[in-house]
């Protein structure tokens, strides 16, 4: 751990990541110290402000490539060259060599490289944080790309996680920090980080999203090779489409970029709410576009390592909390967070809702290009920590992926109308739930197993009962008991109090003729004082 520590301060001192820190905006006593930083004795390095930060994500290994891949979406919150550098980590990280990548395959599928492919191109298409991705044929004629997981990459990630777990635990002792549930955040996102290293589990996870997406106009998914898939390397059909970050060729294939968009933002409420399975991942280099059909534009996505989905009860809320925003109904909005537990049951939800209302408000009916996401988030946090509103850690990734999205949409349409492209969606979904489709959709999935339970149900009943009836009988039984306990121990006190008196008394009779000798020579104060005492000691 030191030595990891060692080397991420190394790392920002070489690339002398300190300069990118806006000394104006910090208090005096910070400036004084980054002035006197040691950091200072090491040169400066000559290239762009948003070179140096790309090369140091890359240097701290595959955690903070991932920090870096969701900052590269937030235009709005970057400067356009450090954005413009940030969005080379999605697939520009420096490649692991050709002939490693072939001796991880051959290990991995037990057979030679000739025997699996009748070619392999040794140099990548695309490196990423994690693992790289490699053109090959297969002997059938089919054209696949094969990804390979970086080796040694498990070692390094650990010790990351290790790491951030320690400032976690350091946060956790802050109690303006201790709401956000820090360590409970890093064990949400550990897991799904390391689902990433296993491709058995992407594998599934794309075969699902296909299967969900099966020939819809939104969404391509492409096809898994399972023959040649394991855990570090998996096999998949090669698809042909435009990185939805490449304005130039969209716009010159006269791609409906307004219909793009839209469809986005479809796409990701249908993935969270009809099928509770969503691509947690969605940054530009995982989503390409089909333009074929530019009045029509399809989305393709890839690298399913990481999905999400949410409990039923977090649907529900989450589609009211959603629906009661786009109607400004902020009160409901109050009210669901209290009774989700979101925040404490003490809170008053007039309060809550002036609070969410005054943050709120000047966002709403307008098009991203004229919302500040950061002043809004800003204001959600103040008003977060004012309540003492806690983290949801199920969340997280649902805010991430939607922060992509958002992050896309204001890339391709900065006209889009977020708020009534998704509101018929979640009403139109909210109706089916609710309604008579879905009970009747209800019962149709529950039928099976009611079917199977139906002939049980009086013997279930008569099981019910008895229990009830025992369990009453064992409460009766219980205070019973109790009550004869408590009788017991009064009559028991009364007994001890009796005996202390007794003995008390007995001992002043014994004792009488020297006690009224020795009270005949006292002073009044001091007589008063031995009878408070017996009184006291009698009474105990």
């Amino acid at each position: 751990m030191s030595l990891r520590l060692v080397r991420i301060g190394w790392i920002i001192a070489r690339h002398r990541l300190d300069t990118l820190i806006p000394l104006e905006r910090l208090p005096w006593w910070m400036r004084t110290l980054l002035w006197f930083s040691p950091l200072k004795l090491f040169p400066r390095d000559e290239r762009s402000r948003g070179e140096r930060l790309r090369l140091a994500l890359e240097g701290l290994g595959p955690i903070f490539v991932k920090l870096g891949q969701m900052l590269s979406t937030r235009r709005d919150l970057l400067p356009e060259d450090i954005a413009d550098e940030l969005k080379r980590l999605q697939d520009q990280v420096p490649p692991f060599p050709g002939d490693a990548a072939v001796a991880r395959v051959e290990k991995q599928l037990d057979m030679s490289l000739s025997d699996a492919f009748a070619s392999f191109d040794r140099v990548p298409l695309a490196s990423a944080s994690i693992a790289q991705v490699h053109a090959a044929t297969l002997h059938s004629g089919e054209e696949v790309v094969v990804k390979i997981i970086r080796p040694g990459i498990m070692r390094i990630m650990r010790q990351d996680i290790a790491l951030l777990y320690q400032i976690a635990k350091l946060l956790s002792k802050v109690p303006e920090a201790r709401r956000l549930r820090p360590v409970e955040v890093i064990r949400d996102y550990q897991s799904t980080l390391f689902d990433e290293l296993d491709l058995y589990k992407e594998a599934a996870n794309t075969s699902q999203l296909k299967r969900n997406f099966k020939d819809s106009p939104l969404l391509f998914v492409p096809t898994i090779h399972w023959p040649y898939t394991r855990r570090h390397v998996m096999v998949q059909e090669r698809i042909r489409g435009v990185p939805v970050a490449d304005m130039a060729t969209l716009t010159a294939c006269n791609t409906n970029l307004k219909k793009l968009a839209e469809s986005g933002v479809e796409l990701f409420f249908t993935q969270v709410f009809r099928d509770n399975f969503f691509h947690a991942d969605m940054h530009p280099g995982n989503i390409f576009v089909n333009c074929d059909d530019p009045e029509n534009p399809q989305y393709i996505a890839i690298d399913c390592g990481i999905v999400g989905s949410l409990t039923r009860e977090d649907q529900d809320y989450l589609a009211r909390n959603l629906l009661a925003f786009f109607h400004q109904d902020y009160y409901e909005v109050a009210a669901l967070h209290i009774e989700s537990g979101w925040v404490g049951e003490n809170t008053r939800a007039n309060e809550f809702a002036a609070a969410i209302r005054t943050v709120c408000e000047p966002i709403l009916e307008k098009p991203l290009k004229d919302i500040s996401f950061g002043q809004v988030l800003l204001g959600l946090f103040q008003t977060a920590r004012r309540f003492n509103m806690e983290v949801q850690p199920q969340l997280v990734l649902l805010q991430k992926t939607l922060l992509n999205i958002e992050g896309l949409g204001r890339q391709l349409y900065p006209d889009l109308d977020l708020w009534s492209t998704a509101k018929p969606f979640l009403e139109r979904w909210m109706k089916e739930r609710a309604g008579a489709r879905g009970l009747w959709d209800s019962l149709k999935r529950q039928a099976p197993e009611l079917s199977h339970q139906l002939p049980e149900l009086p013997v279930l009943a008569h099981k019910a009962l008895s229990r009830m009836e025992y369990e009453h009988r064992q409460r009766h039984q219980q205070s019973s008991a109790i009550t004869s306990i408590r009788h017991h121990l009064t009559r028991q006190g009364k007994r001890s109090y009796r005996l202390r008196l007794g003995l008390i008394l007995l001992a002043i009779a014994l004792a009488w003729q020297p006690l009224s000798q020795w009270a005949a020579t006292q002073e009044w104060p001091v007589l008063v004082a031995a009878v408070i005492g017996l009184l006291l000691l009698a009474w105990h």
